[in-house]
């Protein structure tokens, strides 16, 4: 009796022995079911206004600037009010240079005015005493010959042939002083136009120190390339931009996903929000945006991230005070269905493009293709393929299963 307890006891753990290595072994599984299934995703974002009025450093064709004064940023301002007042004092001696050169070029002009005025009075002068000359020429130049000496004749002769000349050079002579008094005249002209405009740039420049709200909205200041923004004591160039007026009664939240975590998120995919900190206030919206590409978001961080925007109800806005620049926890749902089935990635194979999954019937590794929906970080939306009650293998074989 002994001995054939001791037999059996023999087959037992061979029988256990042969199971464990027995490669058909029950794996470890998942049970299907169909059950609510959402697959989601969080991230922080910041609130932003849809539509924005953008500031301005005041000013024309980049003058320099130091900001003096501004108001605090997230200060609610009204349209008139004023935002920030600047310092110009490279363009206060500008103003001053282009005003003494236009006296300059005032007392240059009044004095080449004389000088023409002086040289043409000269050359009047010339011509009149030609003409005088040029007719007592004439009459002795008429007389009998008898009536004079010869010597008297021949300067009287003479002087008429040369006076003819004078005359037509001093003529031509008062003609070119004309043209070149009037030339110069021109250019000082040109100057002195080009130094009223300089003048006239300067002072609209000095007129334009202070930055005045343009509308109603809620100062936010805006960060240069390098991440900084503007501070009180700052030189800035006039035309740069310095914040904005966001339109706080349309607002939009502002969220990055890495590639990874936004796959299968679309437009139009459920995003529940709350301000940081306060769950209790979670709210419902839908993305409305997403980046064509993802793109690193700072220089520190070469992973891409992809943009998205979810836009803020109206009434959610004023039941909460929300305001732009707020920071909002966004839970971003690729899949949110009451009933759905869905497995882990980890039990996913694809062979010759088509996905399929192991399931264990039978005692048999069984191949299955499957339809997939929206992939998520760790499961995976199946549309076609699988039925409540099937045990999907987590641990399914590269090679083709019996």
């Amino acid at each position: 009796m002994r001995s054939l307890l001791k037999i059996g006891v023999l087959f037992a753990v061979a029988g256990l022995a042969a199971c464990a290595n027995d490669p058909d072994t029950a794996p470890p599984v998942e049970t299907v079911v169909s059950a609510p299934l959402e697959l989601r995703v969080e991230a922080q974002g910041e609130l932003r206004a849809a539509k924005s009025t953008p500031l301005n450093v005041p000013g024309t064709q980049w003058a320099r600037r130091q900001l003096l004064w501004m108001a605090p940023e997230g200060s609610f301002v009204k349209q008139g009010q004023t935002i920030a007042r600047f310092a110009a004092p490279q363009g206060k001696l500008d103003l001053q240079e282009a005003r003494a050169n236009l006296l300059r070029n005032a007392l240059a002009r009044q004095g080449k005015l004389a000088e023409l005025a002086t040289g043409s009075a000269r050359i009047d002068a010339d011509l009149a005493q030609v003409d005088t000359d040029l007719g007592i020429a004439s009459r002795y130049a008429d007389a009998d010959l008898d009536f004079f000496a010869r010597n008297e004749l021949l300067d009287a002769v003479q002087d008429q042939a040369f006076l003819g000349e004078k005359k037509g050079f001093l003529g031509w002579k008062r003609d070119q002083t004309g043209e070149r008094g009037s030339a110069e005249l021109a250019v000082l002209d040109s100057q002195r136009a080009s130094q009223q405009q300089t003048a006239q740039v300067r002072e609209a420049d000095l007129a334009a120190l202070e930055l005045v709200a343009p509308n109603d909205g809620v100062f936010m200041l805006s960060a240069d390339w390098s991440g900084e923004k503007p501070r009180v004591g700052a030189a800035l160039w006039a035309g740069n931009d310095f914040g904005s007026l966001p339109d706080a009664s349309e607002l939009e939240v502002q969220f990055a996903l890495t590639q990874i975590d936004a796959a299968g998120v679309k437009v139009g995919a459920t995003v529940e929000l709350y301000p940081l900190g306060r769950p209790d206030q979670t709210f419902s919206s839908e993305v409305s945006w997403v980046a064509a590409a993802a793109q690193a978001i700072s220089r520190q961080n070469p992973i891409k991230y992809l943009r998205m925007r979810a836009k803020v109800p109206k009434d959610q806005v004023a039941a909460l005070g929300l305001v732009p620049g707020q920071s909002l926890v966004a839970r971003i749902y690729a899949v949110r269905t009451e009933l759905g089935i869905s497995v882990p990635n980890i039990a996913l194979l694809t062979e010759g493009g088509e996905n399929q999954v192991e399931i264990w019937e039978d005692g048999q590794r069984v191949r299955r293709p499957v339809r997939l929906g929206e992939r998520g970080l760790a499961r995976s939306q199946i549309l076609e393929g699988l039925e409540p009650g099937d045990a999907v293998i987590l641990t399914p074989k590269s090679e083709p299963a019996a």
